[in-house]
This record gives C-alpha cells, sequence and structure tokens, in this order.
C-alpha cells in the first residue's frame, strides 16, 4: 500500500438503479430507516428479488413477525423465481423467536454465507437481547451477535430501522443511541414516502443518502445537501398482483426537499441585523429549532452567493 498501491473504495453491489449504479455494500452493514408505510421494507425485499433471479443466497430474519406466507407473497409479486424460494440452499426464512435460535441462524450463515441479509427490523432485535435502544453498550452486544457476523460472512447486511421522535433525532437518523451510526460500515439511507405505498396501486420513495462511509452511493448525487437524492424508489402494481419495481437515479441538480428552506425562513434570516455568523447565532435570535434555522442560514448563504 505504502507503495502507490492502495486499493480503490468499495463500491456497492445490491439494489441497482437504473443506471446500473448500486445503493449497499456487500460484506457491509447498511442502514434503511423511515417513518412506517414509508417503502423500507419494499425497498429491502426489491434488493432481495434482484439477489434471488441473479443466482444469489439470500436470507430474511423476519422480527417483526410478518409471517412466511405475507413475506413470500411479497417476494412472488415482486418478481423472484420461486424455484428460488423453494430451494434451501438459495433463500432461508427465519422467524426467530428468541436470541437463541437467532444466535443459531448466524452461525448457519457464517459458512453458508449469503449475498443479502434483511433484519426486519432493529427496533425488535434490541429487546431480544434486553437492550435499550438509547444505550450503546446494549446495542453494540446485539450489533456484534447478530449484523457484524452477517457481514463478516459478506453479506450485503440491510437492517431496517425507525426514525426517532423529535425534530432534532429525526434529523441526525434512526432512532436511539448514536451507537447506530457509528456501525454503519455501509452506506445509511433515509427513506422518505413521496406516494403512498398501498394495495394495489403501488407507491414511490425518495431515498437520501445520511451516511456512506467509503463514499461511493454519494459520489453519484447531486451536490449541495447534506443529505443528498440517491435516487427515487418506485413500485407499480398490475392486474393478478403482479408488481414492478425501480429505482431511478436523480436528476441532474435535484435537490433534498427537506433542506429547502421557505422563502419566509430565508427573508427571516436576511432581515437579521448584524446578519447571524452561526446556526447557534440565529437560532438563538429567532427562537427555531436547529434543522430549521440551518436549512434557512444555508439557503440564505447560497442566495448570497449567487448575487
Amino acid at each position: 500500500m505504502l507503495d502507490g498501491t492502495l486499493p480503490e473504495p468499495p463500491e456497492p453491489k445490491v439494489g441497482r438503479r437504473t443506471d446500473g449504479r448500486c445503493m449497499f455494500y456487500a460484506g457491509q452493514v447498511n442502514w434503511v430507516f423511515g417513518d412506517p408505510e414509508s417503502g423500507k421494507t419494499w425497498l429491502c425485499l426489491a434488493a432481495a428479488v434482484e439477489a434471488l433471479k441473479a443466482g444469489r443466497r439470500v436470507l430474511l430474519i423476519d422480527l417483526d413477525h410478518n409471517g412466511a406466507p405475507a413475506t413470500v407473497r411479497r417476494l412472488i409479486d415482486l418478481g423472484a423465481p420461486t424455484e428460488a424460494l423453494r430451494d434451501p440452499n438459495q433463500f432461508r426464512y427465519c422467524e426467530p423467536e428468541d436470541r437463541i435460535e437467532l444466535r443459531q441462524v448466524i452461525l448457519d450463515s457464517a459458512s453458508w454465507r449469503p449475498a443479502v441479509a434483511l433484519v426486519d427490523s432493529i427496533g425488535e432485535l434490541l429487546p431480544m437481547y434486553g437492550a435499550s435502544s438509547n444505550s450503546s453498550d446494549d446495542f453494540t452486544l446485539a450489533h456484534s451477535n447478530v449484523l457484524k457476523p452477517l457481514a463478516k460472512a459478506g453479506a450485503a447486511v440491510l437492517a431496517v430501522d425507525h426514525l426517532a421522535k423529535g425534530a432534532d433525532s429525526r434529523a441526525a437518523g434512526p432512532g436511539g443511541t448514536a451507537a447506530k451510526r457509528r456501525a454503519i460500515g455501509g452506506v445509511s439511507l433515509r427513506v422518505k414516502v413521496k406516494q403512498p405505498f398501498t394495495p394495489g396501486h403501488g407507491g414511490s420513495a425518495t431515498l437520501l443518502v445520511n451516511k456512506d462511509r467509503h463514499g461511493s452511493v454519494r459520489a453519484h448525487c447531486p451536490v449541495g445537501d447534506r443529505e443528498p437524492v440517491a435516487g427515487t424508489f418506485k413500485l407499480l402494481a398490475f392486474s393478478e398482483g403482479v408488481l414492478e419495481w425501480a429505482i431511478y437515479p436523480p436528476a441532474d441538480g435535484e435537490r433534498n426537499d427537506d433542506e429547502s428552506a421557505p422563502p419566509v425562513d430565508v427573508a427571516a434570516i436576511a432581515a437579521l441585523d448584524p446578519p447571524p455568523t452561526t446556526v447557534e447565532d440565529a437560532r438563538g435570535r429567532l427562537k427555531w429549532n436547529k434543522q430549521r434555522t440551518a436549512h434557512a442560514l444555508r439557503s440564505w448563504r447560497e442566495q448570497q452567493g449567487d448575487q
């Protein structure tokens, strides 16, 4: 390495956009989080179907107790080959009742080596270990026993999680301890619904890069936002339950709507005298929350730079 042979940064291999770029890293823990019914699980199931169609192995750990019939139905509707779902050497579904049963699944996976391992959801994983979502030590225990071994086995681990409740916490990412963010070795995607996912009608969601340890997803996103748009996940519903899905790349210059401040907020920043120098300066004078202030200040500065 010191002789100038530094390796290239890892490239995502799972969850292909229509332009050929992918969303998730193999051999890493990837995070997929958002509000309920935002399309998080649909996105991950689509990535699993992509792998199954390519003849690769998929492990699905159903901690949310969606159930095998409903899960398999979704996979079939998304286009999973039925022969792959019947083959225990290509597809394995488990709904562990306790951490002992889950531990056996993880141990088996070390030799089976799935290409994709979906864990749905982190909100149910932590209680299984008697863990608090706000404790770094508790989360680290669950991570080291479940998520990390799956990644070491070579899987693109897709960990489904929920958003925090407070406004500032929601802006940061998934709920609970900051140890979650440190544990992400791949990408963390915020899933934000555009059109609600409803039976028989499909839906769509914007995918935002919350964290990208290796930078290979962010490199193919528009610049200018703290959480840039990585793509749009669309699910189209047809007759007899057939679903078609695609991840479309962002348009040139597409911006994250959540980071675009309304004109009235930008005007409030512009009216401050003297002009604010930091987010905390503006926040203290306007009595806004941190997220709102940061967006307005950034938009104001961008406007100043264009003049």
